[in-house]
């Protein structure tokens, strides 16, 4: 394990020596996902993370899994996220949906809850009736066409091959009834790299494959058919809406600036994308 120079303060409990090895072990990880055939990517999507917390206990997901502060804070965000486009009367699905936490506590919200992961990570933990656990294979979402309300992504899309994305919102749109909405949450580029990846370097190398603009997946969402594509700012759990010809007019003009002066303007502004993509 090389010595390596570091570009970001290292996170609270961890070393150096550990912060290094989770980086060479999710970037040899990465390393194999990009390259791979999208049947390939099959295979591993399903071990991969298995891979690297097994070789990386102290990851922070799974000190973050551990911490039921932590988690009710993860789960206020979300709530943030979805809760202007959620109702009684909601059939929704959480995509990645990880623990599954957040889903089960929805589901005292809305009428159904489906929870779409590569794998269970729910253990024994109580599932209500109107909650269900479909594992995927990380591409296509498998469920019947026009059966959802709202869809819900949150940290998902930067983890997806580049290749698959377009094949994911397809999918999410097949989903969705008329008038349903797909609720997306991912970090935007110019902040980044938001993996292991900036603790030692510019560009991110670990599990995000490609970290995006608003307008790079508003022109996603539109090349999927989706009728009207809302975008939004999230601060302090508080969703504002601004408009999308304005987030990508500030995005544009950041984008010519010296790189740290960049990430220090979206921080500041638009550390996430946050899309509402609407189906007509």
């Amino acid at each position: 394990m090389q010595t390596r120079k570091l570009k970001a303060p290292l996170p609270e409990g961890r070393t150096l020596a550990s912060v290094t090895r989770h980086f060479e072990i999710e970037s040899a990880l990465a390393t194999r996902l990009t390259a791979a055939t999208r049947d390939e990517r099959k295979q591993l999507y399903r071990t991969m993370y298995a891979e690297l917390f097994a070789a990386v206990p102290d990851h922070p997901r799974l000190t973050r899994r551990a911490s039921e502060s932590d988690t009710a804070r993860d789960n206020c965000t979300k709530h943030a996220l979805v809760e202007r486009f959620v109702g009684p009367s909601t059939r929704l699905a959480e995509i990645g949906a990880g623990d599954g936490r957040f889903a089960v506590e929805l589901a005292r919200r809305v009428a159904h809850v489906t929870a779409l992961d590569i794998c269970d990570q729910l253990g024994s933990a109580a599932r209500p009736a109107n909650f269900e656990l479909v594992i995927y294979d990380g591409f296509e979402v498998p469920l019947a066409p026009a059966s959802l309300d709202v869809a819900f992504s949150d940290q998902l899309l930067e983890h997806l091959h580049p290749d698959d994305v377009a094949l994911h919102f397809a999918s999410v749109r097949r989903a969705l009834r008329p008038g349903g909405t797909y609720v997306l949450r991912t970090p935007h580029r110019h902040g980044g790299p938001h993996d292991v990846s900036r603790y030692f370097q510019d560009e991110p190398a670990g599990f995000h494959l490609k970290e995006w603009t608003f307008a790079e997946l508003a022109c996603q969402a539109a090349s999927a058919d989706f009728a009207r594509i809302e975008t939004f700012l999230l601060r302090d759990d508080h969703l504002r809406p601004i408009e999308r010809a304005e987030i990508e007019l500030i995005e544009r003009c950041a984008a010519v600036l010296p790189r740290g002066l960049r990430r220090k303007v979206a921080r500041r502004w638009y550390r996430h994308i946050v899309l509402a993509c609407r189906v007509a």
